[in-house]
């Protein structure tokens, strides 16, 4: 496996003074070595970077994009599955075989017209957002010891460095514009971002999510950082809905129907909305909508290119490690919406999702008045922003990085030997000084999985 990245080394009380770009190994003192056969302490994944032929639709020029999101909406209407093209040698668009997605019966669209409501949504399988809350309500709270003795502790720290350093971006640059700063945190779960948020000096945050256990832990959490808080010292306003947004339009539960957001930050959640074209086109307006002209939509998301390569080089319909796994029912098919796999991470998440093709989020964000600040994978996105001597700190403090050390008494996360194989033919010439920041190639493989995205509400 060819291994490449950054490596970063723990010395003291920092990292390694900068970061090197793949192909070359950075050690103590700044001084540049030769790649090692076999890799640097970052593992990278082995699949290329262009998706396979016959996974997705393939990619579209403006035009055909925009006709491609025309046809969801006809499709949507319709009470039809939007479809994708069966183009380059696959058959993408086609609905997967038994999808047996129910649709609401015709009866209680009728009873809802008949009493001057609106007709239900369609939704392809009505218990998913169910079972989804489901699960994170029966999460458990644990506590920082635990925490630290998890099986991926240290992929669970790197995700919330690539979520710090994303929200810190997007604060700073909105605080240019202006100093009140208002969140709409889209998917808060129990409320892992709040400090973030309170590091930002926001003015305002709103909180939703579709679970309600973990909207009152949210909260709970929010009144005891609040209590924690030193004589004058401020903290955000906060105001907490338990909501499905792919389903419930958001507006109509604020207390200011109104409010406007300069910031809507939806980490790990999107990709529950692409279901149906409805879901994710109401998920886009609850994003979108009440965002400020200059204001941003920020999140973190599965990449649908890299979940089918990794699927499409396996000899089954699933692929993972002792870490994570994802299933698919089949290959050769990924229909654009309720495209549905089953994704496991150690400890943490056990539930369907559903694949988000970018380029097509892209273009529905368009019709919501967004535009693409950029896309990249965590480890472009890692590779350029410890480029800053801040964020690479960051990485330091936050535990990001696992150290690596040959001693015998040394105690790791993981205890297959080649885990760390990347680590070991960096340092076995000798040069390299203990210990490395790292990550073990199986926390890796599971992290590289996402990527981060942000839009701009033009003006």
């Amino acid at each position: 496996m060819v291994i490449g990245g950054v490596v970063m080394v723990i010395r003291g009380r920092g990292l390694a003074e900068a970061p090197l770009p793949p192909g070359a190994a950075f050690q103590n003192g700044g001084r540049q070595a030769p790649t090692a056969p076999g890799g640097l302490p970052l593992p990278a994944a082995p699949w290329c970077e262009r998706p396979a032929l016959r996974a997705l639709p393939p990619r579209k020029g403006k035009e055909g994009m925009a006709d491609l999101v025309a046809a969801a909406e006809e499709g949507a209407k319709d009470g039809e599955q939007p479809r994708g093209d069966a183009e380059e040698g696959g058959s993408p668009g086609t609905a997967r075989p038994g999808g047996g997605e129910q649709q609401e019966g015709g009866g209680a669209k009728r009873k809802a017209e008949e009493q001057g409501g609106e007709p239900p949504k369609k939704s392809s399988e009505p218990g998913h957002g169910q079972a989804v809350a489901a699960h994170y309500n029966e999460l458990q709270e644990v506590g920082l010891e635990k925490r630290s003795q998890s099986r991926i502790f240290y992929l669970r720290n790197f995700n919330n460095w690539t979520k710090s350093v994303l929200i810190g971006e997007f604060i700073d640059r909105v605080r240019r514009k202006k100093s009140d700063i208002t969140v709409l945190d889209l998917g808060c779960g129990k409320g892992g971002d709040l400090l973030k948020w309170k590091k930002g000096r926001i003015k305002k945050i709103v909180c939703t999510d579709i679970a309600d256990i973990s909207v009152q832990q949210c909260k709970q959490r929010y009144e005891d950082m609040k209590a924690r808080c030193r004589y004058n010292e401020r903290i955000f306003d906060a105001e907490f809905i338990q909501a499905d947004s792919t389903k419930d339009l958001l507006s109509s539960k604020y207390n200011d129907p109104d409010m406007r957001f300069d910031i809507c930050s939806c980490q790990f959640v999107y990709h529950y909305s692409f279901e149906t074209y409805e879901q994710a086109d109401m998920m886009l307006k609850n994003a979108c909508g009440n965002l400020s002209p200059g204001g941003y939509f920020i999140g973190t998301t599965p990449n649908s290119f890299e979940l089918v390569k990794r699927l499409e080089a396996s000899e089954t319909n699933s692929f993972g490690n002792d870490v994570y796994s994802v299933k698919f029912e089949k290959k050769g098919e990924y229909p654009l919406f309720g495209c549905k796999y089953d994704f496991h991470l150690e400890e943490v998440v056990d539930v369907p999702e559903f694949l988000v093709y970018f380029p097509l989020l892209e273009e529905m964000a368009k019709k919501h008045g967004m535009k693409l600040v950029y896309k990249m994978t965590f480890r472009e996105f890692y590779e350029e922003k410890v480029k800053n001597e801040e964020h690479k700190m960051l990485l330091r403090r936050m535990q990001a990085l696992e150290p690596y050390s040959t001693s015998d008494d040394s105690r790791l996360a993981s205890d297959k030997p080649d885990d760390y194989e990347h680590a070991k033919e960096f340092i076995k010439d000798g040069k390299a000084k203990l210990p490395l920041g790292t990550l073990s190639k199986s926390e890796w493989e599971a992290t590289s999985i996402y990527l981060v995205f942000a839009f701009e509400k033009q003006l």
